[in-house]
């Protein structure tokens, strides 16, 4: 007589929901998205019509940055190297951080009551926005790159260290129980085995944050965290547009460059 077979458990047992009930679910989630886009639609007063209005000002606004003054080329140097000075000096500062911080979010390299509550710091980080550390910063430092180092380093650092965290608890855990097996420390272990795993991951999360921090470092100059963007909007407000645009040019130019390299970098370390 064959063996009685235990019955399935309940989750095994589950039967999916009716086709009826799920269209019914899809037709009221894209109701809900409508219903969301319609509501942003209203409540910011946003009309076709007035862009359509607001063309010949928009030309008449590029006209005047027509020809580029290339009289400022000194300041467009100075400030260009300033912006490049904040983004790898915020962004070194990031990593440093990030590394602690991603080991000790690492769930499979830390215990719950440190990852967890690393984990937060790391969100809260990432939840502020970046003008208002930037103001906090020029606040408490004063004008000039100081306060645009500290605020790419510091925001930058609750995305790296999330970066980090994960790509921590990715890594196979054969090696690191291996290292354990024979009396590894913890610092050979992260050493030997999950640095070894995820260090492509790291360098191209690294890279990949230094391009977000330079186009950041543009936007604090226009709260007096320096760079080149302190330049844009002092001549904006001196309505010298013509020499905006010769700064808006140099920048276009370095992102798109830093970007190109960025990405010759990621694909050698493929």
């Amino acid at each position: 007589m064959p063996p009685e077979v235990a019955p399935p458990p309940a989750a095994a047992r589950r039967v999916p929901p009716p086709a009826d009930r799920r269209s019914v679910t899809a037709w009221l989630g894209s109701f809900l998205a409508l219903a969301l886009v319609v509501w942003a639609w209203h409540g910011t007063e946003f009309e076709p019509s007035q862009l359509a209005a607001s063309l010949p000002r928009l030309a008449e606004f590029f006209g005047r940055m027509l020809p580029p003054d290339w009289s400022v080329a000194r300041t467009v140097m100075v400030g260009t190297l300033e912006t490049l000075q904040i983004a790898i000096l915020g962004t070194f500062l990031a990593v440093l951080a990030s590394l602690v911080l991603g080991l000790m979010a690492a769930s499979n390299l830390s215990p719950a009551w440190l990852h967890q509550p690393t984990k937060w710091l790391l969100g809260l980080l990432r939840g502020i926005p970046l003008l208002l550390l930037a103001l906090i910063a020029v606040a408490a430092f004063g004008l000039g790159p100081l306060p645009g180092v500290l605020t790419i380093a510091i925001h930058a650092t609750g995305m790296l260290g999330k970066f980090y965290a994960e790509a921590f608890e990715n890594a196979d855990p054969a090696p690191l129980e291996a290292l354990a097996s024979v009396g590894a420390s913890w610092a050979q272990r992260i050493r030997f085995a999950a640095l070894t795993q995820v260090a492509p991951d790291l360098v191209r999360d690294t890279l990949f944050r230094f391009e977000l921090n330079l186009r950041e470092s543009l936007v604090l100059g226009l709260v007096g965290a320096g760079g080149i963007g302190f330049y844009i909007q002092l001549y904006i407000r001196a309505f010298q547009y013509d020499k905006v645009a010769t700064l808006t040019l140099v920048v276009l130019l370095m992102v798109v460059a830093i970007e190109q390299l960025s990405v010759w970098l990621r694909r050698r370390l493929r």
